[in-house]
């Protein structure tokens, strides 16, 4: 009894041996099986052991290699959640059944089953004995799915490691096995409370059992191994990893903040290079950690990396939150051997810094610049694209006839968008304020609606439509049919004056784009041209926000940098106009 009562005083492989389960590989796999209706004394030579994301691939006895036949797809790339996300309910409403009866009765069964695994008990306080943990189980509304439901429940109140221990302990002398979905949730527990020793104990076994592990597990690995004094070895994960197929966004930022933790900044900048290399996108937390850890260096070249970052920002019209501001800040103030001081300000509408008095960079592209991107536009992005999929060739050549016939609008207004701003208003009526409001400052409007707002409806009045057809002009397309091809196609062909009104980022249409310079050149016309609009505070009118006549991106003269920064107003509305921004000078520097 003491091995349940006391399991603190054993490490876990110890444990384990002790239960049969930390045999020698070909035993492993005779034993291991995963708890999805696969019996223990099924006798398999190599299969699969399923997880909430993906495989891990079992040792082979024979000592074949064994690695994954496909590579994740860029949207495995994201940064990975946890584990309550990765165990969301099962909605009824999101479930087919097949049509026969014993079929049905099946389903409709193993349906209950799996709604039972994302039920939530309370877990115990301490450590259970074998005969507690065996009447608990039997008390539970699914016996078979008790042990999965323990350990979310344990990650989820953050349970101690002991009595998670005891349960693992339990699950092996009574199976004679631990499935592999339990070790990763106890891994997740140990990483969550920063278990290092218990953390190695799961890779240890781990790794004998299995060749290659599946992605939620070296997450899981990179992260708590890189959070400790054994950081070293979450980049030898990292290199396993990279060895079957492309580390996750996750993984990386896990090393690269285990290098600047360590002072390692030459390091965490090769990592961030590397990852850039593949095309992952860093979070705006692991950029300020590269802040953060570089603060008070007096190392040129790391100054110059982190100037890199500065101007990756810039590239990629990236803002950051107010902490990270401060953090950029601060580390500009602790450059050993110069003098920078920083201040918050905003930036007048004419563009000039009322800190320093520097003149920020035009929004307006010239001529050139323009022509160029409005045959790219046409060319790559509204006949190059999936365009007439959501719209008919015969539909989009009757509006560019109406648009050439009515050239040139001074704003392009995307109607259904605007109509929604306001949902306790009727539709109509948020779209009439909209106009009203723009035809005092626009002598040509252009408003692209939907054959529906012609029908006379609660929210499409007849009256109402036709007094705005009064002071603009209207193309109603097919209700199923996509208007941002529409509106960037009258927007460019009536000029650099043109401005547009939609709260569509746009952001599908830029990734169209063939070259990096044409993408720029977009997100800078984008910015100096759209005009972006929300609810007053009290949901009772509509307010616009003009766009910048100035480029709202990071800028710099050398001796002065100004940064724009979201605050939590832009954040939501308009995160391409920030009107908050760190204006940066350089007073002396000692050679």
């Amino acid at each position: 009894m003491a091995l349940f009562s006391q399991p603190s005083q054993h490490g876990l492989q110890a444990l384990l041996w002790k239960s049969r389960v930390f045999w020698p590989v070909s035993r492993c796999n005779q034993l291991f099986a995963v708890p999805f209706g696969i019996s223990k004394r099924d006798k398999i030579s190599s299969f699969s052991f399923m997880t909430s994301s993906s495989t891990a691939l079992p040792v082979d006895p024979q000592g074949t290699d064994a690695c994954p036949s496909k590579k994740r797809s860029e949207g495995d790339y994201e940064e990975e959640k946890g584990w309550d996300e990765d165990t969301q309910e099962i909605h009824e409403g999101n479930v087919r059944f097949s049509s026969s009866g014993g079929t049905l009765k099946k389903q409709l069964m193993n349906h209950t089953v799996s709604r039972h695994k994302f039920a939530t008990v309370q877990p115990p306080t301490r450590p259970l004995c074998a005969e507690e943990w065996n009447r608990l189980r039997e008390s539970f509304q699914s016996p078979e799915t008790f042990e999965e439901v323990m350990f979310n429940s344990m990650v989820r109140y953050n349970s101690p490691i002991d009595v998670a221990k005891s349960l693992l302990t339990h699950v092996a002398k009574s199976n004679g096995d631990i499935g592999y979905n339990l070790l990763v949730k106890y891994l997740a527990l140990c990483v969550q409370q920063g278990k290092t020793s218990e953390i190695r104990d799961v890779y240890d076994i781990m790794k004998i059992r299995f060749k290659i592990l599946e992605s939620g597990a070296y997450n899981l690995l990179i992260r708590g191994l890189g959070n400790s004094d054994q950081w070293r070895m979450a980049l030898t994960l990292l290199e396993e990893v990279k060895k079957v197929t492309v580390p996750s966004r996750s993984n990386y930022e896990s090393c690269i903040k285990a290098a600047g933790r360590h002072q390692e900044m030459a390091l965490a900048c090769e990592l961030y290079h590397e990852m850039l290399a593949k095309d992952l996108v860093p979070t705006l937390d692991v950029l300020q950690a590269l802040f953060d850890y570089s603060r008070g260096v007096r190392d040129p070249v790391l100054q110059k990396e982190m100037f890199g970052v500065l101007l990756y920002l810039r590239e990629n019209q990236i803002y950051p939150h107010k902490t990270f501001m401060r953090s950029i800040k601060l580390w500009f103030e602790s450059i050993p051997g110069e003098k920078w001081i920083g201040h918050l300000t905003n930036i007048k509408d004419s563009g000039q810094c009322p800190v320093c008095n520097h003149q920020l960079e035009d929004s307006e592209l010239t001529e050139e610049e323009y022509n160029n991107l409005r045959e790219k536009i046409i060319r790559d992005v509204i006949h190059g694209t999936d365009t007439f999929r959501k719209t008919s060739p015969q539909e989009f050549e009757a509006f560019q006839t109406f648009v050439e016939n009515r050239l040139p609008f001074d704003i392009v207004i995307d109607g259904l968008n605007i109509s929604h701003i306001m949902p306790r208003k009727v539709q109509c009526e948020n779209l009439f304020e909209a106009v009203n409001c723009l035809a005092k400052d626009y002598s040509r409007l252009l408003v692209l609606g939907r054959k529906h707002m012609l029908t006379n409806s609660f929210n499409w009045k007849r009256e109402v439509m036709k007094e705005m057809q009064n002071k603009a002009d209207f193309f109603f397309a097919e209700n199923i049919s996509e208007d941002d091809a529409f509106l960037l196609y009258a927007t460019l062909r009536s000029g650099k004056h043109c401005k547009f009104v939609t709260r569509d980022f746009l952001r599908d249409h830029k990734a169209c784009l063939s070259d990096s310079v044409t993408r720029h050149l977009f997100r800078k016309w984008q910015r100096g041209h759209q005009i972006v609009f929300f609810p007053s505070a009290g949901g009772k009118h509509i307010n616009f926000l003009p766009a910048c006549s100035y480029d709202c991106v990071v800028q710099t003269t050398g001796d002065t940098w100004h940064i724009p920064y979201k605050d939590t107003f832009e954040e939501k509305y308009s995160y391409q106009i920030p009107r908050k921004w760190l204006c940066l000078q350089q007073k002396y520097r000692t050679t």
